[in-house]
């Protein structure tokens, strides 16, 4: 399939499939969608219930262009919490692409920390700074068996019309089989189906403000049965 760079709302830079007429980030804004899902409400939100938590194993499922681990990379330096971060991708981005992407412009920092994720080996845990540890897993989503192991999964799957099959309830078991209690899996999706599916396999789903673009998007927690 035919894959387009291209520059979206805010002045970052997405990636298109043509045929699917789907992007990897919001055309609204990739950068902005990116900080409001997953960093604010996903990251930042997990830490504001657990503030004295210090260790927190992050899942991707998408690792696509890297921008939402970037922006990870970024936020633990400020926090100094220690971040192990598995990113799940069956068809990495090329390396053209990623030089047109140029996602290291966009931040005021000269750590290249975006050329150094996506350096790392594949498959392999790499140290990306003291406190960011990588581990980016050519895999696909359904083949994850991790159980009780994250504490946060930025569900950032092509969305329900191009891959309807990455949002049911077989999916969202092996998430939630994956997290730990009181763990947190946002998504840019606010679809009523998504949000039935997350609910039947256990977990307490919020609707919350979405990023630019966006009305809504989810946060679902994964609670004790008792609670």
């Amino acid at each position: 399939m035919k894959r387009t760079v291209i520059t979206t709302a805010d002045g970052s830079k997405t990636i298109q499939i043509e045929d699917w007429n789907e992007h990897y980030h919001s055309i609204h804004g990739a950068l902005q969608e990116a900080k409001h899902v997953y960093i604010k409400q996903g990251l930042e939100g997990f830490l504001e219930r657990h503030p004295n938590q210090n260790h927190i194993n992050i899942l991707e499922i998408g690792f696509g262009t890297g921008l939402n681990a970037m922006l990870t990379a970024i936020d633990e330096q400020a926090s100094q919490k220690t971040i192990v971060y598995h990113g799940l991708e069956a068809y990495p981005v090329s390396n053209d692409e990623l030089k047109a992407l140029d996602y290291t412009s966009l931040m005021d920092s000269n750590l290249q920390i975006f050329d150094q994720l996506h350096a790392a080996p594949w498959n392999e845990e790499s140290v990306i700074s003291k406190h960011f540890i990588l581990k980016k897993r050519q895999e696909f989503f359904s083949d994850l068996k991790d159980i009780n192991t994250f504490d946060v999964i930025y569900f950032d799957a092509f969305g329900p019309r191009v891959q309807p099959e990455l949002w049911t309830i077989s999916i969202f078991k092996i998430m939630y089989s994956a997290m730990r209690f009181d763990g947190v899996l946002v998504t840019y999706s606010a679809k009523g189906s998504v949000r039935r599916a997350m609910q039947d396999v256990g977990f307490l789903v919020e609707r919350l403000p979405g990023p630019p673009g966006k009305r809504e998007m989810l946060r679902a927690t994964k609670i004790h049965r008792n609670s």
